[in-house]
């Protein structure tokens, strides 16, 4: 198959930093690339070059004559005081004057259905509509407003980002291209209109190059992934998983390579410098393969380096986290976010709260936090609680400090886990070079911006998470090692999200948002899975019970029709439970024998003391991981039959 787009030997740099090298690309009919790469490694720039927005510095881009492109920048920018109608219709060219007119007018005859004026002009421009075929994409426009749920005369300084995001996608879409260039589409997006945007894409018979860093969506669209790494862009066949095995062998055939190059270096380099005796004996030729050693140190693209995400833990929690009981919330004069909800959250539960934009998943924490009370209803907090909160919209850093500044609060070094660490060398396990550490924190990207709060975040010692979307901007990579940390975290864990990858490799427990203020207990976090458990029972007459007055702890809140598949955090934990419990229980009898000594408490108070309190420390722990293990065993077993 000929390509559509063939760009070859491409270079642009911003200042003195390549983000193109000497690349590569090319795209074919109804062809869906997933294109990659860490933060600030110029996808968007690539994108926008593509999209002709940007100029190469040099090499050749060529994309053929009567396809047509369309592009959806990362952020809308859109005029505030436009319609939603109005300003989907913007990418319609010249047709988009007569039905905004035409949209005008009607509702003018409505006002004045006797002005005969009117009515002549709306018959004119009925004609000018059906000579350009305007009808159909009235209708087009009226259809896909209408799936998006967007109130086409609703104004756009009134939307939230995730309806401006829906707008921007709405805008392109009615244009009918032929290549679609995203940048971030599912930035902003609630879970179900991800999933509708990706069942639009895979009907799209057109060409797509996609910026995302949403895994499950990569997984589900994409037909091959492009990543942009250190200024080369590489192709692999597949989907995102069989890419992300092929990059695991070629990092490690990479890391191996430089190895061995850089002891041979070594080697030359020794020679070279033994001085008369060895200069004497020395050739021309090893010589000038030193030099071309030399010169490919210096042009080795070397391997980016990873966040180093670690935490400060707090001492354990009591048991309980928090109690709900019949609580409602009501905002002043709106009717109520959440309606006689009942739950019971314990130390170690991870917690995914889904639901759409702007249903109560925020105002929820909030009530969690202490910072708001409810309307109704009474909740009981646990003890020896301490919380470290990350906050969608980053509020808890200052954009007038630096780097160091906001990290540091006037101390050169940070705390983590009793050990004292210096600011620039923490910054730098976040990827900050130390040349940022005084740049001001309104200059980052979102990406830094993001991990400059985790970073701040994680050396408050904590023994509660409360995490409202802390995967936007980030790249996949630190995506990854975030969930691994929440993973690994012993503590307990509420997480906003609308990545569905982590949602379901961490969370043991969800609470769903439905609207109109109900919120349903679901046991996992796989929120697809909900949905067709919900579909199925609701077609057999048994809805999930919501809410009821006399089930007060969410883990024990299932459905009634088919069971949810373990998790892959689930599977994990459930191979690791009988170890742990046996661990256990073989030093809770070492610890019992040894207070069996004679004279035990007269020689060795102290330790008699401490050795008590860790029994009975083991004994709550073996009655939290036991019952783990049943209910982790039971749905096992639900979900085999």
């Amino acid at each position: 198959m000929s390509n559509i787009i063939n760009a070859e030997n491409m270079q642009f740099a911003i200042g003195h930093f390549d983000l193109l090298n000497h690349a590569n690309f090319s795209l074919t009919q109804n062809e869906k690339v997933g294109l990659i790469g860490r933060n600030g490694v110029g996808k968007s720039s690539f994108l926008k070059i593509l999209a002709g927005k940007e100029e190469l510095d040099s090499g050749t881009l060529h994309i053929q004559r009567d396809f047509k492109v369309v592009y959806v920048a990362q952020e809308a920018h859109f005029n505030p005081e436009s319609t939603i109608f109005e300003t989907v219709s913007e990418g319609l060219g010249a047709l988009k004057d007569i039905l905004k007119t035409y949209h005008t007018q009607s509702i003018m005859v409505a006002n004045k259905p006797d002005d005969l004026s009117l009515l002549e002009n709306l018959n004119q421009l009925q004609l000018e509509l059906e000579n350009h075929n305007g009808w159909v994409l009235d209708t087009l426009i009226q259809q896909t407003l209408a799936q998006l749920e967007l109130p086409k005369d609703e104004l756009i300084k009134n939307l939230s980002g995730g309806e401006k995001k829906c707008v921007q996608l709405a805008q392109a879409w009615v244009q009918n291209p032929d290549i679609l260039l995203l940048d971030e589409p599912t930035n902003h997006l609630d879970i179900d209109t991800i999933i509708w945007l990706e069942n639009l894409l895979l009907e799209f018979k057109g060409s797509i190059v996609v910026i995302t860093h949403d895994r499950r969506f990569l997984d589900r669209v994409v037909t091959r992934i492009v990543e942009l790494d250190r200024g080369r862009l590489t192709s692999y066949s597949g989907s995102f998983k069989q890419y992300q095995e092929k990059k695991r062998q070629e990092i490690a055939i990479e890391i191996e390579h430089n190895h061995l190059f850089d002891k041979f270096h070594a080697q030359e380099e020794a020679w070279i410098r033994k001085g008369i005796e060895a200069r004497r004996t020395r050739n021309e030729g090893r010589v000038r393969r030193l030099e071309e050693l030399r010169k490919q140190k210096q042009a080795r693209r070397e391997i980016q380096g990873q966040v180093n995400l670690t935490i400060s833990e707090a001492c354990k929690s009591g048991k309980i986290i928090v109690e709900l009981e019949n609580i409602t919330f009501a905002y002043p004069n709106k009717a109520p976010v959440i309606q006689n909800y009942n739950g019971i959250i314990q130390r170690g539960d991870k917690i995914g709260l889904i639901g759409s934009n702007g249903v109560g998943k925020t105002t929820f924490l909030k009530l969690i936090l202490d910072e708001l009370q409810p309307t109704s209803g009474l909740i009981k907090r646990g003890s020896k609680q301490k919380v470290a909160y990350f906050d969608q919209f980053r509020n808890q850093l200052n954009n007038s400090d630096t780097v160091f500044e906001a990290l540091g609060q006037g101390n050169d070094t940070v705390t983590i886990n009793g050990k004292n660490k210096h600011v620039m060398s923490y910054l730098e396990d976040f990827l900050f070079h130390p040349s940022r550490a005084n740049s001001p924190v309104a200059s980052l990207s979102g990406g830094e911006k993001n991990r400059l709060l985790l970073a701040k975040l994680f050396t408050q010692p904590a023994n509660i998470l409360i995490l409202d979307e802390p995967t936007n901007d980030l790249d996949i990579q630190t995506q990854e090692l975030l969930e691994q940390l929440i993973r690994d975290f012993s503590g307990t864990v509420f997480l906003v999200s609308h990545d569905r990858e982590l949602l379901e490799n961490v969370i043991t427990q969800s609470i769903i948002f439905e609207g109109n203020g109900i919120l349903s207990n679901y046991i996992g976090g796989c929120y697809e899975d909900y949905q067709l458990t919900k579909k199925q029972n609701h077609e057999n007459n048994q809805i999930v019970t919501q809410n009821n007055p006399k089930q007060n702890d969410i883990r024990t809140i299932a459905t009634k029709k088919t069971p949810t598949k373990l998790s892959f955090n689930e599977k994990r934990e459930l191979e690791s439970l009988p170890k742990e419990i046996e661990a256990l229980e073989k030093e809770q009898n070492q610890l019992n024998e040894s207070l069996l000594q004679p004279d035990i408490f007269k020689t060795q108070y102290q330790k008699a003391i401490e050795w008590q309190k860790r029994i009975n420390e083991i004994e709550e722990l073996l009655m939290d991981k036991l019952n783990r293990w049943e209910t982790l065993e039971t749905k096992q077993q639900k979900c085999s039959h």
